[in-house]
């Protein structure tokens, strides 16, 4: 069973420049795909490079930023977790009441918006009330089972073929609402379809085990304190960097052919991995690089509320409910207008900041958590 070290868990100002991250790129990847609107209505304006923008953006986001959320969810646990054990205290019951208001802000936000994370969040989220009890040997175990794709691998081996034409046909329900029908059709619909939708995706893209693995290597990390400046953290941060980015750049060559529904999921993993050791050891080498990432922090610290603010702006924005952009800006466009959304909530989140220590929806959050 694992124990607590009774070491402080100080602030991790790099986790959170790596949330700011985290949803900057959810936004701007919602907006490539128009907030989950795929019309085939022709689009009024449009460029010549959109399918290049749309290629490097899915490389370098789609998938990614929704794992480094995972993962520093999984961080998040183990620091209430384990500050509760220095205390003397079970974190398990607090939060698993925890999971559930957050399956209740995943409710409210899926009324917007039907790619909602949350509620499935709340869900993985349980299941590190039982993984949080493991000595560390079996949870890298864990880890490792889950990073290989297992379903996908059996899959592969067996010749087991998933069927997902369900998935593509409540896709096709909800993107008529989204371009033709009313708000309240539209929330309807979303809270109907959403978490069902969001659950056979996960699926179909190999990460219903992967954001699984990424939260629990979150909660790992934290135990490992690796994100912290100690000892010889920076050198496997930078190994891990130097690792990483060499697989990148081999499998970018690579033609998965039948293999890739197994292999791809893990090159995103590997790619993520990329991202998030490069964060980690830039901010630790170059007083530059904290400066530009500061700005990311204050988003950062605001990330539930901004998650939740981009479905409600987004989604207006683009659906046929309100400036029908859907089938007005192309790839391109769409992205100056994702960009356009993360400087808004930026500058909202500074004026917060300027009276409150947290973001409106984390506050509430924590109060109601310790209610």
């Amino acid at each position: 069973m694992y124990k607590s070290r009774h070491l402080p868990n100080t602030r991790i100002e790099v986790a959170d420049a790596l949330r700011g991250i985290a949803v900057a790129g959810i936004i701007l990847y919602h907006s490539v795909e128009h907030f989950n609107i795929f019309t085939q209505e022709p689009i009024t304006h449009t460029l010549a490079c959109d399918q290049t923008v749309a290629d490097v953006l899915a490389w370098l986001l789609s998938g990614k930023m929704y794992g480094i959320f995972a993962m520093l969810f999984g961080l998040s646990f183990f620091i209430m977790n384990d500050n509760q054990q220095q205390k003397g205290k079970n974190f398990s019951g607090r939060f698993a009441w925890r999971m559930c208001l957050l399956f209740g802000f995943g409710i409210v936000n899926v009324a917007f918006y039907d790619g909602d994370i949350l509620m499935l969040y709340a869900c993985y989220g349980l299941l590190l009330i039982p993984i949080s009890y493991l000595p560390s040997k079996w949870v890298w175990c864990i880890i490792v089972l889950l990073a290989i794709q297992p379903v996908e691998l059996f899959c592969l081996l067996t010749g087991t073929t998933l069927d997902h034409s369900t998935l593509w046909e409540v896709y096709g329900k909800i993107n008529s609402t989204h371009e033709h029908g009313t708000f309240w059709e539209n929330t309807l619909t979303n809270l109907r379809y959403g978490f069902e939708v969001n659950f056979r995706f996960n699926i179909f893209s190999g990460r219903l085990t992967q954001l699984l693995c990424l939260f629990i290597l979150g909660m790992q990390l934290g135990r490992q304190r690796l994100f912290y400046d100690e000892g010889l953290h920076l050198k496997i941060w930078h190994s891990l960097l130097i690792c990483s980015a060499i697989v990148v750049l081999a499998l970018s060559f690579v033609d998965f052919g039948e293999l890739g529904s197994w292999l791809k999921p893990i090159y995103n993993l590997i790619i993520l991995l990329m991202i998030v050791s490069a964060t980690v050891s830039a901010w630790y080498a170059f007083e530059g690089v904290r400066r530009v990432l500061h700005h990311l922090c204050i988003f950062g610290r605001m990330s539930l509320t901004n998650y939740l603010l981009q479905s409600v702006i987004g989604c207006f924005i683009f659906c046929g409910y309100g400036l029908a952009c859907y089938h007005l800006l192309g790839i391109t466009y769409a992205v100056m207008a994702g960009c356009g959304m993360v400087v808004c909530q930026y500058l909202f989140a500074r004026y917060w900041f300027a009276n409150h220590p947290r973001g409106p929806l984390e506050s509430l959050w924590r109060k109601l958590t310790w209610i």
